[in-house]
């Protein structure tokens, strides 16, 4: 599987830095003139383009709405799928979704399988976090990270709770992915960055929760 993380600034290093350890992977910060006004359709560079549409798995991390739309207009039909980590708006959202293989999610650690063969290879490594816990005395001496959130949080927080009590791990695994620091909300305009935070810590908390229970036979 071959996937393509497309910036125009900021955001997307460290989610390829953590994607590559699984999957070939291509960091492309793109290269783009200043239109001469903004009814101009976006011209991508050839050579960045034709290495974006080589791609399995497509994630955006560009924050100029019309860039973000004018580039999946011109390569969802040629990528297996394309994941935007970055958008503003309900309509922007709906604009893209209603491309047949193309998904918004408010924070990129609540991806989870959804039948395309693709996408779910993907989401087998990256997504909502998963994780096994073995325990000795109350202790936990292993931590496997089955999907790490795409950005590395997950991996992060497994090996700062190892060797830590059980009795709240949960609880801390929720406040430690915020000390990552977690980027959840930040990257979306009209998001609420609290909301953001929030759902990561949740989604961790469960994760290392659900691991117990499975542990104890709950």
């Amino acid at each position: 599987m071959k996937v393509v993380v497309v910036s125009d600034g900021p955001f997307g290093e460290r989610a390829y830095d953590t994607i590559k350890k699984e999957f070939e992977c291509e960091y492309i910060v793109l290269d783009i003139p200043k239109p001469e006004s903004i009814d101009d359709f976006t011209e991508f560079p050839n050579e960045q383009l034709e290495k974006i549409k080589s791609a399995d798995i497509l994630i955006t991390y560009t924050l100029n709405p019309d860039i973000t739309f004018d580039l999946v207009e011109q390569v969802y039909d040629n990528v297996g799928y394309v994941i935007v980590g970055a958008w503003k708006g309900k309509g922007l959202k709906n604009q893209l979704e209603s491309f047949k293989n193309v998904i918004c999610p408010d924070i990129m650690c609540e991806l989870v399988e959804n039948g395309n063969k693709i996408f779910d290879e993907f989401v087998s490594k990256f997504g909502k976090p998963k994780v096994e816990i073995k325990v000795e005395n109350n202790i936990a001496t292993k931590i496997n990270v089955i999907r790490d959130s795409p950005c590395g949080g997950t991996d992060f927080v497994a090996k700062d709770l190892l060797g830590k009590n059980i009795s709240d791990i949960a609880v801390k695994a929720g406040l430690r992915i915020q000390h990552y620091p977690c980027r959840a909300g930040r990257i979306r305009l009209f998001s609420d960055e609290e909301s953001g935070r929030y759902k990561a810590a949740t989604f961790h908390h469960d994760a290392f929760e659900k691991a117990l229970k499975k542990k104890s036979g709950e």
